[in-house]
């Protein structure tokens, strides 16, 4: 449980230092990555909702047992991220430049994954079969 504890809550604390710039780099993001972003809507609800994860991450790290069930939704975060730069680099869509940084959540992801494989469900909690 150790495990889980630490991988979540870093993963969190790291994401939220990593996401909250970007509210304030809306245009150098436009200018270093052109074409400029033309609809920040999109930007914008991106970086709340890869915040609105850290905080999910966060959780988990507070009671790995209890929140179990959602490490898969977790996995299932990073490895949907991955896995579109992946098809993208494949389609020659992105340059390996913006793909090289989707390699520490191909790593959290993987994480992600251990902690589930080795936090076994708790017993004190109800299951979901109804016993």
């Amino acid at each position: 449980m150790k495990f889980a504890k630490i991988v979540f809550t870093v993963a969190g604390i790291v994401g939220i230092l990593q996401l909250l710039p970007l509210y304030f780099l809306f245009d150098f993001v436009g200018q270093r990555a052109p074409p400029v972003v033309n609809h920040p809507e999109f930007y914008f609800g991106f970086v709340g909702v890869a915040l609105a994860w850290q905080a999910v991450f966060l959780l988990i790290g507070t009671d790995p047992y209890r929140y179990r069930a959602v490490m898969l939704l977790s996995i299932m975060e990073k490895g949907s991220y991955v896995s579109t730069l992946a098809v993208l680099l494949a389609q020659h869509r992105i340059g390996l430049s913006t793909a090289l940084p989707a390699t520490s959540d191909l790593i959290l992801g993987l994480l992600f994954f251990a902690a589930y494989a080795i936090t076994r469900p708790d017993p004190s909690l109800p299951s979901s079969d109804g016993s």
